[in-house]
């Protein structure tokens, strides 16, 4: 999978890689799918779109040298990973703590916008990410083939359309799943307990990290 394309090195691995990344569980895509196994499809659309918000501040970051920047300081990038880590823990908490019922009719927009900050925030939040984008853009720049800031829009793009084919999937998966299930609250607030958990402790192992 060679080639240059918009300056970028090996588009098809680049390509493959993003899936790669998209695919391995992290708070990002377990958010999405307590989004959308609690909210319903549009939550989990517009969570998505707030994890591609983040995506594109850590991206312009990288490119303009602030991410390096973060990294070569570890007194600030300790402060933002305990940070984060907080963060994924209280969402987790509020998810053990949650009452199964069903959302008002009026009340979709607010629940979007809702789950569009948190998942804005989380990945905003996540150093790890910052160190991804800093690290993980360069190796397909073509220092010789690039095009400035056309290149790092191209891979922008690239990222943000693959997120949404990706999340947008898992997000339709998994309202089919819930759909099925939503008369079974049991189940439901076990789903609810897995999740809340699984937000705690990648909130306890990005604190020790």
């Amino acid at each position: 999978m060679g080639g240059v394309m918009f300056g970028i090195v090996n588009y098809g691995t680049f390509v493959a890689t993003v899936l790669l990344f998209l695919a391995i569980p992290g708070p990002g895509l377990l958010g999405i799918v307590a989004a959308a196994g609690k909210d319903g499809r549009r939550a989990g659309f517009v969570g998505t779109l707030g994890i591609m918000a983040g995506d594109w501040v850590h991206m312009v970051l990288a490119g303009i040298g602030v991410a390096a920047l973060l990294q070569a300081n570890p007194v600030v990038f300790r402060v933002i990973q305990y940070l984060g880590a907080a963060y994924l823990m209280y969402l987790g908490i509020r998810l053990l703590r949650a009452k199964i019922e069903d959302k008002p009719e009026n009340g979709e927009q607010a629940i979007g916008s809702r789950h569009f900050r948190r998942l804005f925030v989380v990945t905003l939040m996540n150093p790890k990410a910052i160190v991804f984008y800093m690290a993980f853009f360069p190796l397909f720049i073509n220092p010789e083939q690039h095009h400035g800031a056309w290149t790092l829009l191209a891979m922008g793009l690239t990222v943000s359309s693959l997120t949404i084919l990706f999340c947008f999937s898992v997000v339709l998966l998994v309202n089919l799943i819930s759909v099925r299930l939503k008369n079974n609250a049991q189940i439901s607030r076990f789903a609810h307990r897995i999740a809340g958990i699984a937000l705690i402790g990648f909130g306890i192992k990005l604190s020790v990290n």
